[in-house]
């Protein structure tokens, strides 16, 4: 694969991975800037063969990729590729940053999972109201938790649950074994679900597992079961679950919504048993010098004339 110029979303990105790279092994390649302000400026949209993708608000840039002829891969700063993953049809490479936000989604799930059943998020308004209210809340300990995603983030939540004395179950697409021991298959959902108190999605989004947790699978759950997407909005449906949180019967917390960023008006924001996060799953301390060094990494392989690591197939 003949590769001269791999594009940037930014200067400061940029600059951060060439300070990590041997000037020799990025000799073979132009590390330039692109993007939509400074596209004609910087360069011809015919010398773009790469572009990393911002990790935010990517959306933009992915709209401009239809106006680079030469492009022969896209890589990105996040684990899912969804919103590209429709290149590799169309003969252009995608890479992802998979392993760059395993330990921060890893925490979030459980951090998410904790405040829920043990009453954080009440306890923050009771002390925004200066309310000293003590309650008794369920623990993490001997709960049925189920995982929904067996990759390596799903692994590392699972890591991150095992000492917390839960019963453990995990679901992938197809049932198997692994070092871990058994793995079920999501044909196997309706007889789990309902002695599941607990599930934590870390999915991927696909065809498969678009609205995968829709009203059927909420009503299988028993009362008082939670919901933790650290995955993708749209595996779950949004409609049923708010219609399961307005009754009260179930409880969620969220990392990820559809759709999203969630409208001040929307429904969701006013249910009860309800926690929120920003997406902020793998954005952490962590994520830069993991991700600069993942991109330096992709950097000099292309230099080399080497498969970058982290491709996806088509």
């Amino acid at each position: 694969m003949s590769i001269t110029t791999i594009a940037f979303p930014n200067s400061e990105l940029r600059n951060r991975v060439i300070a990590r790279i041997p000037a020799h092994q990025r000799a073979n390649v132009d590390l330039v800037v692109f993007s939509d302000a400074e596209r004609s400026a910087k360069l011809s949209r015919d010398d773009v063969d790469v572009v990393i993708l911002p990790y935010m608000d990517s959306g933009p840039t992915i709209e401009l990729l239809d106006e680079l002829p030469n492009l022969r891969m896209v890589i990105t700063q996040t684990t899912g590729f969804d919103p590209v993953a429709h290149l590799p049809e169309r003969g252009i490479q995608v890479a992802t940053a998979s392993g760059v936000h395993t330990g921060g989604t890893a925490e979030l799930a459980l951090a998410l999972t904790l405040a829920s059943l043990r009453g954080i998020d009440d306890a923050v308004r009771s002390q925004v109201s200066r309310v000293w209210e003590h309650q008794r809340h369920r623990s993490l300990q001997d709960r049925r938790v189920m995982i929904i995603g067996v990759g390596e983030i799903g692994s590392a939540i699972a890591d991150r649950f095992d000492p917390f004395e839960v019963q453990l179950t995990r679901v992938a697409s197809t049932a198997r074994e692994d070092d871990r021991g058994k793995i079920h298959g999501v044909d196997e959902l309706p007889e789990l679900l309902p002695h599941t108190e607990v599930v934590v999605l870390i999915t991927p989004l696909n065809e498969g597992t678009h609205h995968l947790v829709d009203e059927k699978f909420l009503s299988l759950l028993p009362d008082n079961a939670l919901i933790v997407n650290v995955a993708r909005g749209k595996v779950v449906d949004t409609e049923a679950l708010v219609a399961e949180l307005a009754a009260g019967r179930l409880h969620a917390a969220l990392d990820v919504t559809d759709p999203e960023p969630l409208p001040r008006n929307h429904a969701l924001w006013g249910t009860p048993n309800t926690l929120i996060t920003p997406h902020v799953g793998g954005d952490t301390s962590a994520f830069e010098p993991r991700v600069v060094k993942i991109l330096a990494e992709q950097v000099r392989r292309i230099n080399d004339g080497e498969q970058p690591v982290n491709l996806i197939k088509a």
